[in-house]
């Protein structure tokens, strides 16, 4: 059971929730510090649940139909499936389930309709991004927008509503997390191409695809400072984001068109730091404003 445990989370890559998590959370605080809302410790429940059965049913899902893929690409072929670990038959239900536990802890936001309105529709979305480079070089873009509606999903949760601040976050990952996913892409550029898979790399090209990436990573710096100014958030958060914005650009020196050895580096270890500093410095810019 361990073992099976253990195949499931690599097949999900559940520590790769890290990225999304840390901008629900911080949608969920910037709710709370308003004046008229009320914490309930079950709606933070509810946030972290949703959060991880979201993006493991369209982890599992991306996984079941990306397998025969999967099996042709040697950068892939060990993954879960194609390597006779997991059955298909076995992450088909693990994806049902996980699809089923996340509409249903929209229950605990109750009282509030629009979590479990919506459910359906944010489920379906996710899930479609798996279909994405089959027909689209800008695939890149589908799982950002998947991923931007955490901090905006968070933000109904708790307050039954949609709102600028959450949109500006949300906007922050959109950027962010196709810029990177692009970069990532660069890695696959020749086998998409042979495969016929859409991807920026494989249509335009790695150093066009890393171009495009910059940019991307530009407008996040961007939308970083936005939101600063729009949330009227304090010191503390401006301090943190200058520092983060470095970072979106060393990811940058790391990745070169002709050296691509560094991208797991930049994806994950650089990316990591941006999502949780983001959380950590907004969670003490507000308790510092509070505490004044």
């Amino acid at each position: 059971m361990l073992q099976n445990l253990r195949h499931f989370l690599e097949l999900i890559r559940f520590s790769h929730t890290i990225f999304a998590l840390p901008f629900a959370l911080l949608a969920a605080v910037l709710a709370w510090s308003q004046p008229d809302t009320v914490f309930r410790f079950r709606d933070l429940t509810g946030v972290v649940l949703c959060m991880v059965f979201a993006r493991s049913a369209a982890m599992a899902f991306n996984r079941l139909l990306d397998r025969d893929v999967d099996g042709l690409n040697p950068r892939t072929v060990e993954r879960h499936i194609p390597s006779g670990r997991l059955s298909v038959r076995a992450v088909t239900i693990f994806t049902i389930g996980c699809s089923a536990a996340f509409v249903g802890s929209t229950l605990l936001f109750l009282p509030k309709q629009l979590p479990l309105r919506l459910a359906v529709p944010v489920l379906l979305f996710l899930l479609g991004y798996s279909y994405a480079k089959r027909w689209t070089s800008f695939c890149h873009y589908w799982l950002s927008a998947a991923l931007m509606m955490s901090p905006v999903a968070a933000w109904i949760a708790v307050r039954n509503e949609f709102a600028v601040t959450p949109s500006l976050l949300a906007g922050v990952i959109f950027f962010w997390v196709g810029g990177f996913d692009i970069i990532y892409a660069c890695m696959d550029a020749d086998f998409d191409k042979e495969e016929k898979l859409h991807s920026i790399p494989s249509k335009f090209g790695i150093t066009v695809a890393l171009r495009i990436a910059f940019m991307s990573h530009l407008l996040t710096i961007v939308a970083l400072f936005v939101l600063w100014s729009v949330a009227e958030l304090g010191t503390v958060f401006l301090g943190g984001i200058i520092v983060l914005s470095w970072l979106l650009l060393y990811q940058h020196w790391l990745v070169q068109p002709n050296d691509l050895k560094r991208v797991n580096v930049a994806f994950f270890n650089v990316n990591a730091v941006v999502s949780f500093g983001i959380l950590i410095v907004g969670c003490i810019d507000i308790w510092v404003r509070h505490s004044l």
